[in-house]
């Protein structure tokens, strides 16, 4: 009977271990799983940073970009600092750039312990490289000394410049009502047609002259006034100075009406519009004894004559004129990039056309070539961009030289490896030097022959002038 009773609770504890066995076991799930997904996360792959090879040419190292390290913790204008100011680089860099360079360098190299020297350096270049050398390069290179020659006048006036020049003259002549008055028995307009015809009749062939009177119609009343001021007329067709024909022409006018003088100026820009200032020498010469009195804007219309592609000059000579019309035709012919001047009988009307220009003693004794300030400027700015750009260049040899010193001695690097990327850094900082000093006497020499050069005209003007000074006297 018991024994009967064993084998029965024997196969019921059986059949319990198989059932159990059968039932799956229950999903134990950790701190990061969800509901929605019982998979196990993988780890991301991180890619391998790429280091860009390091620049072994002057043009690559001008254009290389700001190492890693030197963009994130550097400000330009510290790397860059002035020699004078040298310390207020170097205290930046030992009191905290140094610190940091020893601290993020060497993790790169423990994990890639098999590095070549070029390696080594490309990685030191990647980080600690300047990206400034561009922006002082190009100003080195594109340095002007800003050296300028002075005006020296040969004493020559506006006849004989036109001589060797293709030259148009246009003369307008002011034939308003007023120009009828008298100077010493004569009409102004008399002795103003005088003085024009004896100019004009040393003009040489190759010189083109034109005559225009202006206001030379009506009576000078309310009732003929717009008729006055629309009468702008050539009456001397551009071209060689012909005596009986220009002659002619002047004995066609009489002064008669109001004075548009802004009109006759807006008349001589239509007329010279082709005669562009690169292939002519455009004169414009305004004889009026009084100002503008047909609401024109004489200033306006000088200046648009003498800004435009034809360049005119527009010179005014005020035949007896008024304090107050002095002052307004001076601004106008200051406008047409000319010169304004008075006169008050027939000598001084011929001295203004026709006299030839002689400085003073003073004026032959001032004179300077090029000033000891302008000289000490020049230097001064050269200066100023080559010593930013020597230095950007020795402090990134010094801090990839430093930097493979301290991996040495931490035994990061081999002696070997170590010596080797310093002599490179050493190389190509040298190389960039070179090449910058180059630059910058080259331009220093450019500047010093251009001094010589004006200093040397300068000198035989004045030697010139005084000579003929002393003989007058």
């Amino acid at each position: 009977m018991n024994l009967v009773k064993y084998a029965v609770m024997s196969i019921g504890c059986c059949l319990m271990l198989a059932a159990c066995a059968d039932k799956p076991e229950p999903e134990v799930k950790s701190e990061t799983s969800t509901s929605t997904s019982s998979k196990e996360s993988k780890p991301v792959a991180v890619a391998e940073e790429q280091i860009p090879k390091a620049a072994r040419t002057l043009e690559d190292m001008i254009s290389q970009p700001a190492g890693k390290l030197v963009e994130a913790h550097m400000d330009p204008e510290i790397e860059a600092a002035k020699t004078v100011n040298w310390v207020y680089y170097h205290r930046f860099y030992e009191d905290t750039f140094q610190g940091i360079m020893e601290s993020e360098l060497p993790a790169y190299f423990e994990e890639h312990p098999d590095l070549s020297a070029d390696e080594i350096y490309d990685y030191l270049v990647y980080q600690l490289g300047s990206g400034q050398y561009s922006t002082f390069y190009d100003q080195l290179t594109s340095y002007e000394h800003g050296y300028v020659m002075p005006e020296l006048p040969e004493g020559e006036d506006e006849i004989e410049i036109a001589k060797r020049q293709k030259t148009n003259v246009v003369i307008l002549m002011d034939a308003s009502g007023s120009m009828k008055a008298e100077i010493g028995g004569e009409s102004r307009m008399t002795l103003a047609k005088q003085a024009i015809e004896d100019f004009t009749s040393q003009l040489s062939d190759d010189v083109n002259v034109s005559l225009f009177a202006y206001g030379h119609k009506g009576a000078g009343t309310e009732a003929d006034k717009q008729l006055s001021c629309s009468s702008i007329e050539e009456l001397y067709p551009l071209g060689a100075y012909e005596e009986s024909s220009f002659q002619k022409a002047m004995d066609s006018f009489k002064a008669s009406g109001w004075t548009p003088l802004a009109g006759a100026m807006e008349k001589a820009h239509e007329y010279l519009a082709s005669y562009d200032k690169e292939n002519f020498r455009n004169i414009v010469y305004i004889v009026s004894d009084g100002v503008e009195t047909c609401e024109g804007d004489p200033v306006a219309a000088a200046k648009k004559l003498h800004d435009s592609d034809i360049e005119a000059k527009v010179n005014i000579i005020g035949f007896d004129v008024d304090d107050e019309g002095q002052n307004e035709l001076k601004t106008v012919a200051e406008a047409g990039g000319g010169e304004y001047a008075t006169v008050r009988n027939p000598s001084e009307f011929e001295g203004v056309l026709i006299k030839k220009w002689k400085p003073s003693m003073m004026q032959v004794m001032s004179q300077q070539g090029v000033m000891l300030h302008d000289l000490v400027h020049q230097m001064e700015a050269l200066i100023a961009i080559h010593d930013p750009l020597k230095n950007i260049s020795d402090r990134e040899a010094t801090r990839i030289s430093n930097a493979a010193y301290y991996l040495k001695n931490k035994k990061i690097l081999d002696d070997e490896k170590a010596y080797e990327v310093i002599e490179l850094a050493k190389e190509m900082g040298e190389l960039r030097s070179v090449h910058f000093t180059e630059i910058k006497e080259q331009k220093s020499e450019e500047a010093k022959q251009a001094r010589d050069e004006i200093d040397a005209k300068v000198e035989a003007w004045k030697e010139k002038w005084y000579a003929e000074l002393e003989k007058d006297e």
